[in-house]
């Protein structure tokens, strides 16, 4: 038995995450990927970027710190390998490039602005393909705070892809989103799955993992579209403060999880899908999948 120990960072647009992993390699079975530590730093990079187009200073000071700790503590679970990630935030970012050169010259932590494609292609090297069955149809959808991912599969296969701008920290900060940005995804969603039958939502991103895990649902099972709409109501009902007393989210999680319900919400009317499977995938999880099948 051999173990390798990979690393991922997330620049998300509303948090930075590091994850560490153990790889257990055995003869004559696959790997084994098992999760050592995750740090999350809430980093509220989309504030910046999609308000006023480019990251401010303070937040700039406070990746720096991030990443030097998390060097640090990669050093100590003696990571070998490690791949760090930005998506929609720093895309847009006018200083994003900069940034990413101040950084790498701080701590020797390279990082890659990644497009929503590549996004799209590294969660899906994580376990989602075991979650799909090749005789069904599904509408998969990774909402971030920049940008929002679909997916639609259909036996076994990728029928169609697209990213859209709108997102958690996006729709919180910018109240001027258009009606015709909601109707280009809703016409989207509509036409790659209007010829299916049967179709499902499977979700991923941290909002989706927090309602699940609010719902007391066992792993597996389905959340319904009556369930979310309900839970949205819920949500919406109660104030910011309410949300951290009453059902323990974090500061920066009580307010993005209402447009995170609302996008989940209205994919599923779009698509007709009734049923909604939250697998624990992330961008995260596809890094280090990625680093380990992409080795030498």
């Amino acid at each position: 038995m051999r173990i390798e120990k990979l690393a991922a960072i997330d620049i998300g647009s509303n948090a930075i995450r590091l994850l560490v992993s153990n790889v257990i390699i055995q003869k004559n079975s696959d790997p084994n990927f098992k999760k050592s530590a995750l740090v999350r730093v809430p980093v509220r990079l989309g504030t910046d970027a999609f308000i006023k187009g480019e990251i401010s200073q303070e937040n700039e000071n406070r990746m720096i710190k991030a990443m030097k700790a998390f060097k640090l503590l990669m050093e100590v679970h003696g990571v070998e390998k490690y791949r760090a990630c930005a998506t929609s935030a720093m895309r847009e970012a006018a200083n994003g490039e900069e940034i990413t050169h101040n950084i790498k010259k701080e701590t020797g932590i390279d990082i890659d602005i990644i497009d929503g494609k590549e996004e799209a292609a590294i969660i899906f090297s994580t376990d989602l393909g075991n979650v799909i069955q090749n005789d069904k149809s599904y509408l998969y959808v990774d909402v971030g705070g920049g940008s929002t991912e679909f997916t639609v599969f259909s036996n076994g296969k990728i029928i169609n892809s697209k990213s859209f701008k709108i997102g958690t920290v996006r729709l919180l900060n910018n109240k001027k989103i258009s009606k015709n940005s909601w109707n280009e995804i809703e016409d989207w969603v509509k036409i790659n799955t209007k010829k299916l039958k049967h179709i499902s939502l499977i979700g991923s991103g941290g909002n989706i993992n927090k309602i699940f895990k609010l719902s007391g649902k066992p792993i597996n099972k389905p959340l319904s579209l009556i369930y979310m709409k309900a839970h949205y109501k819920f949500l919406k009902q109660m104030t910011y403060e309410e949300r951290i007393s009453e059902l323990g989210l974090n500061p920066d999680r009580a307010d993005v999880i209402i447009p995170a319900t609302k996008i989940y919400v209205s994919a599923m009317k779009w698509s007709g899908a009734k049923k909604l499977y939250v697998p624990k995938i992330g961008l995260a999880d596809g890094i280090i999948k990625s680093i380990y099948h992409n080795k030498p």
